[in-house]
């Protein structure tokens, strides 16, 4: 056959829509167990690749490849340079492939730890992990890392296989071994199937084809088992669930709402509500390019329009009346951590679920898992690639179902607020009950009306810098000032948080993180009453002074930074902190082993190395009148 009848039979192959439906898969496992060798195998024994693609594979076998003369598959998905250099896969590679059965998508995912985020992103979309382990090192750590985060992303199926049986002489007894200690393992995870088969991905033995001197293996072949597992659970049968993308305005006559259905069905004439508020409606058409559908389904983007207007944005959760989702500000979740600077409780991240973000901190965590035995373990932290169990609050309440029920009900991101990078995976587990539990009381008196009642407008003054750098200085002088021009304030400082409301806290970085929480909340109450607020703290971390800011509302937050040298205020030492730092009697002190990150755009910079700590506060009050605080 020539190249063009190769390829018009490769892509009738794919067309065709296989009796079984889409399987997604993926393969994980630790570095080198031969993932990107066995889908190069299974893509050239479906007859899927072309004399072209053939023969830059041979190319490439004889230049980068690890198998002698031997066709060296696994270049068929180690696509970056790099990843062919080194012998390993970095990105995530996805494949498509058919039988007259199934249709497949299958994602090569990389094996070394540094890149378990990539393993997850694969792990997301996927119905069944096909878990590699080279059957001569047998179960590492990597391989039950990849087992939790398979079963933390909600997939119920797993193949375990055991790879390069070529290597272990094909051992019954061998494969027989690693399967006990991998079910031991994986056994209180919760997995629907585990299947393990024996195979040589190199070779193809039992990956399409039965491996005759493996003849003591009496079980499927993994492309037999991938064409007959049944992952039924269909999302039809699910409630409602579309996440709004856009409100579709393209003019007067015309109002919908878009966005893709991730569950269950919805008709002309079915009962919706807007999850976050509540609001119901009917459904008056379901629009698409192509024309008006009689119903849609999981996976559809379509444009409802409604029987009568009402308030929807990105972001809010059009769902079954019937069938409502939990709306919470408060939830339990696993988190899987991908950032290289620790998670702290407390701090201020971006979370994303759907097409909704809120800020949201995580405000406990309760335990992380040992990767080694999954057992949970008290932690105050979470380092890279570690999981843990954490409480989330956001800042507002948001509509979920659990991850269990609905992944992309329950699926989320956290997002450093600073860099923009992804540095957390989460799965919802359940809504917090405290947080449907608490409820704000309408109160007679305003915010406004006290702040009338003073004549003023209320704000937090924020001071940051480095110890002895003069914020305490400073913030009384301005406080005084404002006492002297009739002006309402209190003063929030180490000395009356530190030994009251924050006692219980010290000086690690987590503890910072708290100590500024408390005080955030604290001087939010102050403004709340009308009263214009000095905080004097070092307040090390950017994004804990953008937390506080985000407190309150814009231009009630004045960030002072007393830029004074760490040489100067080490000479200055009026505590004499600096000395007992630089004599090890300090731990996690700010300058010396505990960083600072200096503010990038202040409202107020002042220099107490220039200027007199009066002058200073002068530049304080002056920027207060600047921005009509003051009168």
């Amino acid at each position: 056959m020539t190249n063009q009848d190769l390829r018009a039979e490769a892509i009738s192959r794919l067309t065709q829509s296989g009796g079984r439906g889409v399987l997604r898969f993926l393969t994980c496992g630790s570095v080198d167990d031969g993932k990107s060798t066995l889908i190069g195998r299974l893509l050239y024994d479906s007859k899927l690749l072309f004399e072209d693609q053939l023969n830059v594979l041979e190319r490439d076998s004889k230049k980068h490849g690890t198998t002698g003369e031997d066709i060296d598959f696994a270049l068929l998905l180690d696509g970056l340079e790099a990843e062919r250099e080194q012998g390993i896969t970095i990105d995530v590679a996805y494949r498509f492939f058919a039988t007259e059965k199934r249709k497949f998508v299958v994602a090569d995912t990389p094996g070394h730890e540094q890149y378990t985020r990539n393993m997850a992103t694969g792990a997301s979309t996927a119905d069944v992990a096909v878990i590699l382990i080279d059957a001569r090192k047998g179960v590492l750590v990597q391989t039950l890392r990849h087992t939790y985060i398979a079963r933390m992303m909600g997939i119920r199926h797993v193949v375990l296989a055991v790879n390069k049986m070529d290597l272990a002489n094909r051992s019954s007894s061998r494969f027989h071994e690693i399967v006990a200690e991998y079910l031991k393992s994986a056994e209180e995870l919760g997995f629907e199937s585990i299947t393990p088969i024996p195979m040589s991905a190199r070779y193809g033995d039992n990956v399409t084809q039965r491996a005759e001197d493996m003849d003591w293996y009496k079980g499927p072949t993994l492309l037999e088992h991938l064409e007959e597992l049944d992952i039924s659970g269909d999302l039809d049968d699910e409630a409602f669930r579309m996440p709004v993308q856009w409100v579709n305005r393209p003019n007067l006559n015309f109002r919908g709402y878009s966005g893709l259905v991730v569950s269950g069905t919805v008709r002309p004439g079915d009962a919706i509500v807007v999850a976050g508020s509540g609001t119901a409606a009917n459904v008056e058409r379901v629009v698409t390019a192509d024309g008006d559908l009689d119903v849609a389904r999981a996976g559809d983007s379509v444009t409802l329009v409604l029987n009568h207007e009402i308030d929807i944005s990105r972001g809010d959760v059009i769902a079954s009346a019937e069938q409502r989702p939990e709306v919470s500000d408060q939830f339990a979740a696993e988190v899987l951590w991908m950032n290289e600077e620790e998670l702290l409780p407390g701090r201020s991240y971006l979370l994303k679920i759907g097409s909704a973000t809120t800020p949201a901190t995580v405000s406990a965590l309760k335990h992380k898992v040992d990767i080694n035995t999954y057992e949970k373990q008290p932690s105050t932290k979470l380092e890279m690639n570690e999981i843990g169990m954490c409480n989330i609050a956001c800042t507002r309440p948001i509509a979920f179902d659990p991850y269990h029920q609905i992944r992309d009900m329950g699926a989320f991101i956290l997002v450093d607020r600073f860099t923009n990078q992804t540095v957390g995976a989460g799965m919802i587990r359940f809504g917090l009950r405290r947080a449907s539990n608490i409820h704000q009381h309408a109160m007679d008196v305003t915010k406004e009306q006290r702040a009338q009642t003073k004549g003023q407008k209320p704000a937090i003054l924020w001071f940051t810098g480095l110890s002895g750098a003069g914020k305490s200085t400073v913030a009384n002088i301005v406080e005084r000032k404002l006492t002297e021009a009739g002006l309402h304030t209190y003063s929030l400082d180490g000395d009356n948080v530190r030994h009251g409301l924050n006692r219980d806290l010290g000086f690690t970085d987590v503890d910072r993180v708290e100590n500024i929480r408390r005080i955030g909340e604290v001087a939010k109450l102050f403004v709340d009453a009308g009263l214009i607020v000095t905080c004097s703290f070092i307040s090390p971390f950017r994004s804990e002074r953008q937390m506080v800011r985000e407190l309150v509302d814009e231009g009630e937050f004045i960030e002072v930074f007393v830029d004074t040298p760490l040489e100067v205020c080490i000479e200055r030492d009026p505590k004499g902190l600096y000395k007992k730092a630089q004599a090890g009697e300090i731990k996690n002190f700010t300058g010396f082993d505990s960083p600072y990150e200096a503010p990038e755009d202040p409202e107020v910079r002042v220099d107490t190395t220039s200027i007199p700590a009066e002058e200073a506060a002068d530049q304080v009050i002056a920027t207060l009148k600047k921005r009509g605080l003051l009168g």
